[in-house]
C-alpha cells in the first residue's frame, strides 16, 4: 500500500507502508514541499504519484527506512540524476541528505 501525505504516519499506517517488505518501508520525499510518498515496492512508483501532484524531479528523492535497526537509508535508482549532480544511488549532497534524512524522521517519529 502506498500512502502519500504531508505529516507524519501514524503507527497504523506504518503497519500498512510495511506489508510491502515487512523490514524496509522505501520512500519518496518531496524536500522543497515536504510530502512522502511511501510504500511502494519501487521508488519510481512514489516518484510517479508526487510528480502528479506537482512536485519537480529536483525535488524528488528516494530511500528507506530499516524497521529493524531504525536505520535511514538514502538509496535508490530515482537518485541517480547527473544533471542534478547526483550521478550514483545515494544522496550524494550532504545538504540533501540532510533534508531528507530529517524529514524521513518527521514523517516516521512514532518509530525513529
Amino acid at each position: 500500500m502506498i500512502i502519500t501525505k504531508s505529516e507524519p504516519f501514524t503507527p497504523d499506517e506504518i503497519k500498512q507502508l510495511s506489508e510491502e517488505f515487512e523490514v524496509y518501508i522505501k520512500t519518496v520525499i518531496d524536500i522543497e514541499n515536504e510530502i512522502c510518498s511511501a510504500g511502494m515496492n519501487r521508488h519510481f512508483e512514489g516518484e510517479q504519484l508526487l510528480l502528479q501532484q506537482n512536485s519537480k524531479q529536483k525535488d524528488l528523492w528516494g530511500g528507506g527506512v530499516d524497521l529493524e535497526t531504525l536505520g535511514i537509508d538514502f538509496n535508490s535508482f530515482i537518485n541517480i540524476r547527473p544533471s542534478d549532480n547526483n550521478t550514483k544511488n545515494e544522496i550524494q549532497s550532504e545538504d540533501i541528505k540532510k533534508k531528507y534524512k530529517d524529514l524521513t524522521q518527521y514523517f516516521f517519529k512514532e518509530i525513529l
